[in-house]
């Protein structure tokens, strides 16, 4: 029973990405002019596959293969140098130059995003803490100090009737509130700055909540070692103790849900402990520790069989020395329990008795509960007894290969430049008003302020910037940086890119705005393109026909179009592909995180500084299929961050969903700011992702772009549509004619979405106590 429920565990989808894997014989296309740019990307990703395949038959099309092509092709034209190959690391890493004390280091750093949407799903809080301990896992695992998080969610609507809750769910308002509260509650805990919240909302998220993490860590390179183990080695099993939870978590997120799910998983769920896995951060900061570590893995999905079995291809491992949070833990339960805040180590067998000293310094049990050997084979015990003998070779295979067919039925594209009905009739009247207060309290574009308020932003003293920007903190960052962990100015910069109601459309198009989005907000912020890197996380409905393995397929294959034409690569990821639930499923979800390394004095926000800004827009040249141009892109892009380092664009933003009206309001609100639009043009409105608003003082030729000039910011307060804007003798502006709209209406509509769900200030409660220091007061206080 143990060698299989080992088996089913260690080639689970969640840890062998077994979907992923599987091997796609026939991709076909359905009707219409739009399968023109994903069959000419097909055809491309066909032949490059060939090219740096020749003579491998053992490689073949899969979607795995599909979302690793841009990092193999990059790679093979001598680009991507930064990254750091291994076979160890789960994490992404780069090598990063670091000038700390006046002298250069090699630095390495590393960030890694991961879902938990089985376990949010079924237990809100437990499965949200856990999202982040995942997360903060694989870079720890290589050695790195994990230093800011990022949380990415998605919610059906949590202002939903109680009363209209599908059976076998819990309400939308309880998973999103309860998660934030396991999520924070973790970060807080251990002391990890989260540098930016976001909740997308779909009615498709019914069928699943989407939890992720994204996180980002460093270390110094000499103290990261990564050797072979040999025959002789010991393995260690550092920090908690083994329960029974999460056991058969691996194999439970790889399974649709059903009415049922939510009554009979909950085992399946891990338990977080924050201070434990504080404490294993502080051994990994301690050079002296991590140089006598050939190989380290966490103890995240699949347990001992997993975290201890993927270390060697031979290994004996007693059961019977694992600690325990209590007796009567059979064999398989020690071999799948998923119990969090574990970390698996070799080491010289030489080394053991100062390992074990430098974790007692940490207050961290240090067990020896394996012993390399050359048998390859992997061999577990209890008791004196063998329960698991698996060959190597069997256990690599990963089960039988899996075979399945892909129809791509993507719809064209009409949410570029397009307005519902009901403002398209707000624009018609000329209710610029009720039009903007429409798209501001949107709840994908509206502010999260009292959900990001949930989490602590600034522990730890490295962050560069606040969620939320401005002297009233009311605009919200598109980006998240930090300092490394040591004496320097270099920061990390973070971002992401996805709009669920684009991926639902086409989820090739979506996939390649999700790169594009994060890529140009790195920009934005001032990070040259050459220094940035990608991640991605998927996030799909069960595989179960030919159409729902389309959807996936035609998601990386926007992805891939994007990072081989902006020549940036994913060099990891993570996927989920059983956001199913009866007959419903998730919208089509394709994340792309972006990390790129900056000087953190030149790094630039999107908040507008003072009145007589002047505001400009790059406008995304695409087709009709939203195909953008690239060329032009590239170009931009490398001079927008140019002119970032020279101080001559001092705020940017990349348009999402609301449209270019709603980026420039949002940049104001941080400090009171108005704006004067100088013109009434619908596109404004319309939404146009991927376009960049941004303040220059270099003047209305940016060296040779067409841009628009959006208009000014004023100290009103207010916003003025249509307005004339003159220039006067002194080179200021004088602002006159337009449409007022009251900028104190527009904010109120930005700020309030939320405010029943997740408030920004507390009900007052009891009495109001008088504390002031008087007369009164002291002389009552003495009698």
């Amino acid at each position: 029973m143990t060698e299989i429920r080992v088996l089913d565990t260690y080639w689970s989808d969640h840890c062998r990405h077994t979907t992923f894997s599987t091997e796609l014989t026939e991709v076909s296309f359905g009707e219409g002019d739009y399968r023109t740019p994903i069959e000419e990307t097909y055809r491309q990703y066909l032949a490059d596959h060939s090219e740096i395949f020749k003579g491998r038959e053992d490689k073949f099309v899969c979607l795995m293969d599909l979302a690793l092509m841009a990092m193999r092709k990059l790679k093979k034209e001598g680009k991507l140098v930064d990254q750091e190959e291994s076979d160890e690391i789960n994490a992404c890493s780069i090598v990063v130059p670091v000038t700390v004390d006046g002298v250069e280091e090699e630095w390495l750093v590393n960030f890694k995003n991961e879902t938990h949407n089985h376990p949010t799903e079924i237990e809100p809080f437990g499965g949200a803490a856990t999202c982040l301990s995942g997360a903060i896992l694989d870079p720890l695992s290589g050695r790195a100090y994990v230093y800011q998080a990022m949380r990415v969610t998605g919610a059906a609507d949590i202002n939903a009737p109680f009363d209209k809750t599908i059976d076998g769910k819990l309400p939308q308002r309880v998973i999103s509130k309860r998660a934030a509260k396991g999520y924070s509650s973790y970060g807080n805990q251990i002391g990890l700055a989260t540098g930016e919240v976001k909740e997308y909302y779909h009615d498709g998220y019914v069928a699943k909540r989407l939890e992720t993490g994204f996180v980002v860590g460093a270390v110094k390179a000499e103290n990261v070692v990564r050797e072979e183990p040999a025959a002789g080695d010991a393995v260690l099993l550092l920090g908690g103790e083994t329960g029974r939870d999460g056991c058969g978590g691996a194999t439970g997120s790889s399974k649709a849900h059903d009415l049922h799910s939510i009554e009979t998983c909950g085992a399946e769920v891990q338990k977080g402990n924050a201070p434990i896995e504080r404490m294993l951060q502080r051994l990994m900061r301690n050079g002296e520790f991590t140089k006598l570590v050939k190989r380290c893995n966490d103890f995240g999905a699949g347990g001992v069989s997993v975290a201890v079995g993927e270390l060697a291809p031979g290994l004996d491992i007693d059961l019977s020395a694992v600690p325990k949070k209590y007796a009567g833990l059979s064999a398989t339960e020690l071999a799948i329990s998923e119990s969090q805040e574990r970390m698996a180590i070799v080491v010289a067998a030489s080394d053991v008795d100062r390992v074990k000293e430098l974790c007692a310094d940490e207050n961290l049990e240090a067990t020896r509960i394996a012993t390399v050997t050359d048998t390859a084979r992997m061999r577990m015990f209890l008791d004196g007894n063998m329960i698991v003998d698996l060959e190597r070779k069997f256990l690599d295979s990963n089960g039988v290969r899996q075979e399945a067919t892909a129809l791509i039925k993507d719809d064209k594209i009409t949410r570029f430049g397009s307005l519902s009905s009901k403002r398209a009739a707000m624009y018609k009247k000329g209710d610029y008003q009720g039009l903007l207060a429409d798209i501001l309290s949107d709840y994908n574009v509206c502010s999260q302020k009292g959900l990001s308020e949930m989490f602590d932003s600034t522990v730890g003293a490295n962050s560069v910037f606040m969620p939320f920007g401005g002297k009233n903190q009311t605009t919200p960052s598109q980006v998240m940086a930090a300092k490394l962990p040591a004496d320097t100015d270099i920061c990390t910069v973070c971002s992401h890119g996805f709009n669920p109601a684009l991926c639902e459309q086409s989820p090739f198009v979506g996939g390649m705005y999700s790169v594009i989005v994060a890529v140009e907000k790195l920009a934005a912020a001032g990070v040259r393109p050459e220094n940035i890197y990608l991640t991605m996380q998927e996030f799909f409905a069960r595989c179960t026909d030919a159409e729902k393995w389309g959807a996936p397929m035609s998601a990386l294959l926007g992805a891939l179009d994007a990072q081989i034409n902006l020549k940036k690569a994913a060099i990891g990821g993570k996927d989920s592909m059983s956001g199913t639930f009866e007959k419903i499923s998730v919208p089509p979800t394709l994340i792309c995180f972006a990390c790129g390394v900056a000087d953190s004095a030149s790094v630039c926000d999107n908040v507008f500084k003072t009145h007589g800004e002047r505001v400009y827009r790059y406008r995304l040249k695409r087709d009709e299929f939203g195909y953008p141009d690239f060329n032009n892109l590239n170009d931009f892009l490398a001079l927008l961050a140019g002119e970032i380092g020279r101080g001559n664009v001092t705020a940017a933003s990349v348009v999402e969903c609301g449209g270019a009206a709603a980026t420039v309001i949002k940049s104001c609100l941080g400090n009171g700011l108005g704006f004067a639009f100088a013109s009434a043009d619908r596109s404004l409105f319309e939404e146009s992702d991927g376009d960049i608003i941004f303040s220059a003082r270099t003047g209305d030729d940016f060296f040779g772009y067409d841009l628009e000039f959006v208009g000014l910011t004023t100290d009103s307060g207010n916003f003025t549509v249509g307005a004339t804007v003159s220039r006067a003798a002194d080179d200021s502006f004088i602002v006159f004619d337009g449409k007022d709209v009251d900028g104190k209406a527009v904010a109120r509509a930005f700020a309030g979405t939320f405010e029943p769900v997740y408030p920004t200030t507390a009900a007052a409660k009891g009495e109001t106590v008088d504390v002031s220091y008087t007369e009164k007061n002291v002389l009552s206080e003495h009698a």
